[in-house]
């Protein structure tokens, strides 16, 4: 069966026949395709003749058929049969159309270069494009793939060739330099860690030797007086110890337990001053660390960190002349310690910052360090001025309140 394919199929749709009709000249068409051929032939009339001539699509003879038109002409029976016989066999060699079923991909369309089935041209995207039987479009394109063959196989390929080596040493070569970046990337966080480690480490030693000397100064200090409150817990239970001793037990340890009180008494208590801790960690890294470049890290000088005193208010004069003089002393030190305390706190952040910049650029590492150096002692004379500023308010409010 799978030799008859062309015979099966409708030389004006180019499918399966679907209800063959049989032309008096012995020509058989789809009864759809002669309705559509009758149709465009124009053949229209007011009233139904007892004929309608037809011109043979095949044979181009003019025929004539009755007043009913197409439904009129015979079926080919023979020919339903075989088509029926046909399609309920399987031909796995037949490409069919992947769109319109069991219709066999037998007419090439020339616009579009493929394989198309008769119903892709009547009803299909197809329609009315410019077509070939398969044989003829096989003529034609038989030579195409020797000419497709010369062109890959041109000068134009082994410039492709020569292009992909040249891509290829490229690429390698980029690759080679971004590995050496990640190589220069981890040399240099790995340099700027272990500066940032060794800093932080100092930064730690300085802490622990600061909080060393604070054991030293309070320690002392508290041991003593937990003496002390223990000698007064002692002698407070021997005194009440005492009241319960015969009239002669007690004189005789009542001046003891006297001499004692009296000396526990007259023991000088210390005079708790608070100490500063100086410079401020916070403060370094904020004021010098956090405007410094990364690449001048290492020059930065970690200070030396220690403590001192508070500084207490001194006492107040008894004699009036006294009174006096300081009440001038205070008026001509306080104008000029605002003056220069003014000018300290609303300029020093400009000069640290203009300085830093300068020396980031242009100081070596020499001229780093006296900057640094000059400005821990500006903090430090600023802290002093705001003390002394303090006790002169302090001063100034006594004298307002005599």
């Amino acid at each position: 069966m799978h030799n008859f394919e062309d015979e099966l199929t409708c030389p004006i749709c180019y499918s399966i026949f679907e209800d063959p009709r049989v032309l008096p000249c012995s020509h058989t068409f789809c009864r759809n395709c002669l309705e559509n051929v009758l149709q465009a032939s124009g053949n229209f009339y007011i009233w139904r003749p007892l004929r309608i001539p037809l011109k043979c699509p095949n044979c181009r003879s003019i025929i004539e058929i009755a007043s009913s038109g197409i439904e009129s002409l015979p079926v080919n029976f023979a020919l339903r049969a075989i088509i029926e016989k046909y399609q309920q066999e399987d031909h796995p060699h037949i490409v069919t159309c992947p769109e319109h079923y069991r219709q066999p991909l037998n007419v090439y369309c020339l616009l579009d270069k493929k394989l198309v089935c008769g119903h892709c041209l009547t009803i299909g995207q197809h329609h009315g494009h410019p077509i070939d039987d398969l044989q003829t479009a096989y003529l034609k394109e038989k030579d195409t793939p020797q000419k497709l063959l010369e062109q890959l196989t041109d000068t134009h390929w082994t410039d492709l060739t020569h292009l992909i080596e040249k891509l290829e040493e490229q690429k390698s070569h980029s690759e080679k330099m971004v590995q050496s970046d990640k190589e220069v990337v981890l040399q240099y966080f790995k340099e700027l860690s272990d500066t940032l480690e060794q800093k932080k480490k100092v930064f730690l030693t300085g802490l622990c030797d600061v909080g060393n000397l604070i054991n030293q100064e309070y320690s002392p200090q508290i041991e003593r007086m937990k003496e002390m409150r223990e000698q007064q817990f002692e002698l407070m239970t021997l005194i009440t110890s005492l009241q319960e001793e015969s009239p002669l037990k007690f004189l005789e340890k009542l001046d003891d337990v006297r001499q004692r009180v009296q000396i526990l008494k007259q023991t000088p208590l210390p005079e708790v001053q608070p100490v500063e801790i100086y410079p401020r960690v916070s403060q370094v890294l904020k004021e010098d660390w956090n405007r410094t470049e990364i690449g001048q890290i290492k020059k930065l000088l970690i200070p030396e960190m220690k403590i001192s005193s508070k500084r207490m208010p001194c006492s107040w004069p008894d004699n009036e002349k006294e009174v006096e003089l300081y009440r001038i002393l205070n008026i001509v030190i306080v104008t000029l310690i605002s003056v220069i305390l003014m000018l300290i706190l609303f300029f020093n952040q400009d000069i640290t910052t203009f300085l830093n910049e300068i020396t980031s650029v242009c100081f070596s590492e020499v001229s780093l360090s006296v900057y640094q150096s000059l400005s821990n002692n500006l903090h430090d004379l600023k802290n002093i001025l705001c003390h002394n500023l303090y006790l002169l308010k302090e001063f100034m409010w006594k004298i307002a309140s005599r």
